[in-house]
């Protein structure tokens, strides 16, 4: 994997708009990811520790390993834990497919909207099961840019949806990977592979949603790629300040948003 695939940039802006999406959907997502005591855990692309910290918090007594290969995210990501005075974490710099440990010296891995960014998932997930042991297990989480859906309806905020779409198509990803977990995993010779949808709804009673995941996560990361998709003439200025309006006018009084993340698990036989 390569910095560049990252669609969404590494301003500082997305750093934010990464601890806002972990931090709205730890529970969501992370009731139920919790390693034992004295496990060795691989987390692949960590980026900037936005989901080390629930990691480190959930499984205060296991041996987390996260590795990305931008220097500049894992400094972020060390600071972050130091931070939040967790020590049972240690980062590398390494790429996903030549990765400096001993085959099967991992009890479990975890990743996290990494698969979405790289042209060859399938490959990344061959080289990464060679670190599990036996028995050990995986956890994958991605979205799925196609399960969005919002009221009051706005042709204009889906059409600038889709231009982050195709965007991470043009750039080797799949920004709508989270239905392929099942396939993945299982051609990756995992067993057992669950796959549980986590659905996003928010409406105005849930003001920290609103905020947190319409507002904050989503709807920035959509602004996040205005330029490249004026660049490319996928629309044009003032069509896009208009779908850009829609998506926010999704989190007002009488607005509904609503998108699915998949998590999916396995074990190595």
């Amino acid at each position: 994997m390569t910095e560049n695939l990252y669609v969404h940039g590494y301003s500082e802006r997305e750093k934010e708009r990464l601890e806002d999406q972990a931090n709205t959907l730890t529970e969501l997502l992370h009731h139920d990811t919790v390693y034992p005591p004295g496990s060795r855990v691989l987390e692949a692309g960590c980026g900037v520790g936005a989901q080390t910290v629930t990691l480190a918090a959930k499984s205060p007594d296991a041996q987390i390993t996260s590795i990305d290969i931008s220097a500049e995210s894992l400094a972020a990501a060390q600071a972050r834990i130091i931070q939040a005075g967790f020590t049972n974490v240690a980062f590398q710099q390494a790429n996903i497919f030549d990765l400096p440990f001993e085959t099967e010296s991992f009890d479990h891995l975890f990743l996290c909207f990494v698969l979405e960014h790289l042209p060859n998932p399938d490959e990344a997930l061959d080289a990464l099961q060679k670190m599990i042991k036996p028995g050990g297990t995986i956890t994958v989480i991605e979205g799925d840019h196609g399960s969005t859906y919002f009221h009051p309806q706005n042709s204009y905020a889906a059409q600038c949806v889709q231009c982050l779409v195709y965007l991470q198509a043009q750039m080797g990803g799949d920004s709508q990977i989270g239905r392929r977990l099942f396939p993945l995993l299982k051609e990756a010779g995992f067993q057992d592979v669950q796959v549980s949808p986590r659905m996003v709804y928010v409406d105005s009673s849930k003001p920290d949603l609103v905020e947190g995941f319409t507002k904050n996560t989503f709807t920035a990361m959509v602004e996040g790629v205005r330029e490249k998709a004026l660049e490319q003439g996928l629309m044009d200025p003032r069509a896009w300040e208009q779908g850009i309006r829609g998506l926010y006018r999704a989190a007002e009084e009488d607005g509904v948003f609503c998108y699915t993340f998949f998590k999916g698990m396995g074990v190595k036989e």
